[in-house]
């Protein structure tokens, strides 16, 4: 009978050979090892006790005897050239335990190959990397914000680009793959994890981080609460980990609702850049209305491609009012100046001096591009023309469709229009009553009516009288459809304005929102004045934040009714037309009406950025047409 100690014991010993064979492969490799070494050990005991040895052969000593016993364990056709019965039978019993012994070792090897194999598959294990980028969350943008910080690694030595998202690691791989063409000299890392938890933000080493992208995240039952939620929680991961580096990180995070804005900032402190995704689309969308290619011209500065915004310091500039700084440059522009303290100012009074610790805000095709030297020209006082602006008359809008966005363009549109201006909301969703009725002015400028409309169909469109309108808006669904559907509506819409515009024969200016960068060429056919396309947008927004510390507060100056904005002026209110003229000239004139001259538009259906030219030479002189257009920063 098995005593109850004894019975322990033998329990004891269980639990543990059994935990130790639970440890994983290399813990088996180990007890492999071990019965091995006893097979050898045991044999060789054998073979020296008892004098063993093939017919015709001296018995071996110890270590002999144990390769022997190895090579027969090793390789079971040894055994064959064996001599002597009792030899072949000590030989055979070590090779039958070899061949157990080895055969387990190989299933081991394998099983815990394709093991790891899985591990690496789920996107778990650690990130080595310095100086890398990256992005928390998965969304449509990623494929721009991928595509964009591409365009800006091609400089760089061994870019790398660390993803982590609630995804499958290969998944995310083949659809970056399939939808971004060319990724450079860039390299792409996947990890599968939750960016709200410590731990798996551990996986991306953010210490060593040069910056860090948070996406609103896709699908969290569709709220846009859940979301930012989800983008404040990285936030609060990031900026109060125990682990995390004493430098400050470069954070810039998507943020939907304007409501959750202070929590972030609060959360964030200065460490985070928050682009207000649905706030700029609905502020350039207004911008866009009422000045017909701005958005392109937005484009072309959030776009690595060609000429980006730069705040850097600049000595040479140190004393010097900002009128004189501007000639200051040939092939870059100064806009404007990012105080010691993080305040930004564009385009301010040609009076102010830099002082010691100021950056400029300087737009140019890279860095490298900002020199200061001697102008190149000098402006010609002959060819300048004195300002002939006429005066703001009432504006009557048509916004057709309805998005989360449209009460931002509603309260947006009310900080610019004239008394007695008028907005007329033309859609058809389920809340359209419950919507329109929430809806906040900032003023009493802008009076509101709305009609259940369905704005796909053009007897509708008709009845709404689109001529009488100065501006027309269409936005898609996009709060109730897929992005394919949603623009797909409007086109449909647009394709009516067409329409009804050539029967008219009265051209109305038109601009549309687009979800999808890849339907813009499609509906280009449509001949609308400007498409808006949001995902890109915030795409290059947060993209060039973070590689930007200061460019959100730059692009709050730029899009904010009390600060200065972009506008697009008829050439001639400024120089002469028809003759050649330098930009040295058409700056000074700008300058002495308090203004910053940035570039110009000349409309040509061949031209390449839709005819917009950010940044020229200032020594290079242009011969301008009553169709071409100034891009001018100015406070209206």
């Amino acid at each position: 009978m098995t005593t109850p100690k004894r019975r322990s014991v033998r329990a004891r010993l269980s639990y543990e050979f059994d935990k130790s064979m639970s440890a994983g492969p290399v813990a088996l490799i180990g007890w492999l090892a071990l019965l091995s070494l006893v097979v050898i050990i045991v044999a060789s005991i054998v073979l020296v006790l008892f004098q063993l040895a093939p017919e015709g052969g001296q018995p071996v000593d110890f270590f002999e005897a144990a390769w022997e016993s190895l090579m027969r364990s090793m390789d079971a056709g040894t055994v064959a050239g064996d001599t002597g019965w009792t030899f072949r039978a000590v030989g055979l019993l070590v090779t039958i335990a070899g061949i157990f012994i080895f055969s387990t070792l190989i299933g081991v090897l394998s099983s815990g190959i394709e093991g790891k194999l899985d591990e690496l598959r789920k996107g778990r294990s650690q990130v080595l990397e310095k100086d890398h980028t990256i992005i928390l969350n998965w969304s449509p943008s990623i494929f721009d914000v991928i595509a964009e910080l591409v365009v800006a690694n091609r400089s760089r030595k061994r870019p790398r680009i660390v993803i982590m998202a609630n995804r499958d690691k290969v998944e995310m791989e083949d659809e970056i793959s399939a939808k971004v063409a060319d990724l450079g000299n860039t390299r792409i890392i996947c990890r599968s994890g939750d960016p709200t938890d410590l731990y798996d933000l551990s996986l991306v080493t953010p210490q060593s981080a040069r910056s860090i992208v948070i996406l609103s995240p896709e699908g969290e039952d569709g709220s846009m609460d859940d979301a930012d939620s989800s983008v404040i929680k990285t936030i609060l991961a990031l900026v109060h980990d125990p682990r995390r580096r004493a430098e400050p990180y470069r954070i810039a995070a998507e943020i939907r609702d304007t409501a959750n804005v202070e929590v972030a900032r609060v959360v964030g402190g200065r460490e985070a850049q928050l682009v207000l995704a649905d706030e700029l689309i609905g502020r350039i969308v207004v911008h866009s209305s009422r000045q017909a290619g701005l958005s392109a011209v937005y484009s072309e500065l959030l776009d690595f491609e060609g000429c980006e915004i730069y705040t850097v310091e600049q000595q040479g500039l140190v004393g010097k009012t900002f009128g004189e700084s501007l000639m200051a440059y040939d092939a870059s522009t100064l806009i404007g100046i990012v105080a010691a303290d993080g305040s930004v100012e564009l385009n301010p009074d040609m009076s102010r001096r830099f002082v010691a610790g100021d950056r400029a805000v300087i737009i140019a095709e890279d860095d490298a591009a900002i020199q200061i030297k001697a102008p190149g020209a000098l402006p010609d006082q002959s060819q300048m023309r004195p300002s002939s602006r006429a005066a703001a008359q009432p504006e009557r809008v048509l916004l057709l469709g309805w998005n989360r966005r449209a009460p931002i363009i509603a309260y947006e549109l009310s900080r610019y229009v004239e008394p007695g201006s008028v907005l007329t909301i033309a859609a058809d969703t389920p809340t359209l009553e419950d919507d329109v009725a929430a809806l906040s002015v900032a003023n009493t400028n802008l009076q509101i009516f709305f009609g259940r409309t369905d704005i796909t169909s053009r007897k509708a469109l008709e009845g709404l009288d689109i001529r009488s309108y100065d501006h027309v808006l269409v936005l898609g669904y996009s709060d109730l459809l897929a992005p394919q559907p949603t623009d797909t509506r409007t086109l449909v819409t647009l394709l009516h304005l067409r329409k009804i515009a050539e029967t008219t024969g009265r051209r109305v200016k038109v601009v549309s929102e687009m979800v999808d960068v890849r339907n813009r060429e499609l509906a280009e056919v449509t001949r609308a004045d400007d498409f808006v396309v949001s995902n890109k947008l915030v795409s290059l927004m947060l993209a060039q934040a973070s590689e930007n510390d200061a460019l959100t507060a730059i692009f709050d100056d730029l899009l904010d009714e009390e600060g200065s904005e972009l506008y697009m002026r008829p050439a001639s209110d400024y120089v002469a037309l028809g003759v050649p003229v330098n930009f040295y000239t058409v700056t000074e004139t700008a300058r002495l009406r308090g203004e910053v001259a940035i570039g110009y538009h000349r409309p040509r259906p061949d031209a390449a950025a839709n005819g917009i030219l950010i940044n020229p030479a200032k020594s290079a002189a242009e011969v301008y047409s009553t169709e071409d257009r100034l891009i001018i920063l100015a406070r209206d």
